[in-house]
């Protein structure tokens, strides 16, 4: 059974699953890795969505304000020993309802050019590519995104 929780980055097993996050960030972007660490810091992240299966945690998601009109998804993540079973879409779905009951009318986010799945998640979802923003503007290896909500 699967049951998907809103909470913040103080509930720790979204920390947990970070700690996971950044290790698997940093083995697919190698050298790259440490420019993209000063973008993904958790604290006082205040909307996360946590998916547990069978009482154990499998993924989470945050957004975080971007704008007046725009949240970004930040944290996106799943344990590989649950990927492929629809929890990533269902996390982003909770994300996405949420950013729409707190008023905004759009998401944005930014992946790498090396996560596949990501970018395929995205797509399936209904995201958009964009222009590189903020601070990917310059980045040839990020891939940006938008969903109209």
């Amino acid at each position: 059974m699967l049951e998907i929780k809103r909470t913040t980055s103080d509930h720790i097993d979204f920390q947990k699953l970070v700690v996971s996050l950044d290790k698997d960030l940093a083995l697919k972007n190698g050298e790259d890795n440490d420019f993209f660490v000063q973008f993904n810091k958790i604290d006082a992240l205040k909307y996360v969505v946590l998916a547990y299966l069978n009482n154990k945690v499998a993924g989470c998601g945050a957004i975080k304000h971007f704008d007046d009109d725009t949240v970004e998804v930040k944290s996106m993540f799943v344990s590989p020993e649950c990927r492929g079973s629809g929890i990533a879409s269902k996390i982003i779905n909770e994300l996405e309802v949420w950013a729409t009951e707190l008023g905004y009318k759009k998401c944005v986010l930014e992946t790498g050019d090396k996560m596949v799945e990501a970018i395929n998640l995205y797509k399936k979802c209904g995201y958009q590519v964009i222009s590189n923003y903020g601070q990917y503007r310059d980045v040839e290896s990020s891939i940006c995104f938008e969903k109209s909500l």
